[in-house]
């Protein structure tokens, strides 16, 4: 069972959340999509979660602004930073107490990212595990489309003037009639080697339900982004980095970057896969993701001992 919940911003814009769980388990998890994506991307991490019995956290995934049932951005707030103080706003608001484990998918590990640059002491206070899958810290530095260089230059000048078009096209959401024709594109882009229909499926109604000002707006901070630094000052948490080694968007030596900067973390790279793990590679990455939960729970089960009996510390 979940709730439904809707957090308005100080910009105004409203997002919507949907929170599973006990209120008093010990650990938070919050999910974040990635670009032209919705928080539906992590169903089966979420049911994952909910197999965990007792120790079962409280799980929250969003549509960032711009997507899913979230409403519009202004074009001048679709950005990486605009994400992270985002993200710092929905923990404040649901979940203001306890350690949080973070996981983002693509644009939503790079949102992140960017909460631990811009709020690096809420970050350090709060974040005790760390999931990241199918991202970057690195912009669109190893970003080749599966091309020869060449022609993935040309590609992403076409893609960066085409980004500006849409960016300019309000919150207008495409039309459902052209999606059928995006799959042959979405399905090359995205997927690897296997696709089931209902994953295809779901992945171009999320992309449906983003507005046009969000699928250009966000392209340029997306392709600007440098966090290795930041990663770096994290310190040894729980983290795992997951990436397919077919991925076009996002290839492998953006999550072996990621993990040699982010001290601790383990790195899996998942064959024949592409960018969409949460969907093509549910198993493994829902094993990382509560592998990470077990290990903080352990951790606040031996906070509280010592608390508890501090005589036995």
């Amino acid at each position: 069972m979940f709730e439904r919940t809707e957090i308005t911003l100080a910009d105004g814009v409203r997002l919507h959340a949907e929170v599973s769980g006990p209120a008093d388990a010990p650990v938070t998890v919050v999910l974040l999509h990635g670009w032209c994506l919705d928080r539906r991307t992590w169903r089966r991490q979420v049911d994952a979660l909910g197999g965990l019995g007792r120790r079962q956290p409280r799980v929250i995934t969003y549509d960032i602004r711009g997507h899913g049932r979230s409403s519009a951005t202004r074009r001048h707030a679709a950005t990486l930073d605009q994400l992270g103080d985002d993200l710092a706003e929905v923990l404040r608001r649901l979940a203001p107490a306890g350690p949080v484990v973070l996981g983002g998918h693509s644009m939503g590990g790079m949102t992140i990212m960017e909460y631990a640059h811009r709020h690096p002491a809420e970050f350090a206070d709060r974040v005790a595990g760390l999931l990241l899958v199918s991202t970057t810290a690195e912009g669109h530095t190893h970003t080749r489309y599966g091309l020869s260089p060449t022609v993935a230059g040309v590609l992403r000048a076409g893609e960066t003037l085409g980004a500006g078009l849409l960016a300019r096209s309000g919150a207008w959401r495409p039309h459902r009639a052209v999606l059928p024709a995006l799959a042959p594109a979405l399905r090359w882009l995205l997927f690897g080697d296997r696709c089931g229909e209902d994953d295809l499926g779901l992945t171009l109604r999320s992309v449906g339900r983003a507005s046009l000002r969000s699928i250009g707006g966000f392209r340029s901070s997306i392709g600007a982004q440098q966090r290795l630094d930041t990663l770096a000052t994290v310190g040894r948490i729980p983290a795992a980095v997951l990436v397919g080694d077919r991925d076009r968007l996002t290839p492998p030596p953006c999550a072996e970057s990621i993990a040699a900067a982010l001290p601790g973390a383990e790195l899996t790279v998942c064959p024949g896969a592409g960018h969409m793990l949460p969907l093509e590679r549910p198993e493994e990455v829902s094993a990382a993701l509560l592998s990470i939960v077990r290990r903080v729970n352990r951790g606040t089960r031996r906070a509280h001992r010592r608390t508890a009996y501090p005589e036995a510390a």
